[in-house]
């Protein structure tokens, strides 16, 4: 049972390892537009099913960590924090930034479309 538990975790490890190398090929557009829908998710579901709400603001942290840790945007880093940090605070603490679903999408609607006309 144990050898079997090891190579599975070594097996999931492969696997974040696999997608943040794919992660890091993709272009900031791509990559912002992404957290982007799922910071969206996060907040549509918030007050309606709070288990798919955490998933989706999870998932957008750790593209946020991905993102951060690309090494091509350098230029970008203190704006990627700040998104992480607004967001953690606007999901999981007080918001005391007043951030709306509405600002949220009026910041990453530019991304998402630069994204998707390459």
């Amino acid at each position: 049972m144990k050898r079997a538990n090891i190579s599975n975790q070594i097996s999931d490890k492969t696997l974040v390892n696999q997608d943040l190398v794919n992660w890091q090929t993709k272009s900031i557009y791509f990559q912002l537009g992404n957290i982007g829908s799922e910071i969206g998710r996060a907040l549509k579901w918030k007050n309606k099913n709070y288990k798919l709400a955490n998933s989706a603001a999870e998932r957008a942290l750790e593209l946020l960590d991905w993102t951060l840790s690309d090494k091509q945007n350098i230029d970008g880093l203190k704006e990627i924090a700040r998104i992480r940090e607004v967001f953690a605070d606007s999901f999981y603490g007080d918001n005391q930034y007043n951030q709306t679903a509405q600002d949220w999408d009026r910041y990453f609607y530019c991304y998402s479309l630069a994204a998707n006309s390459k």
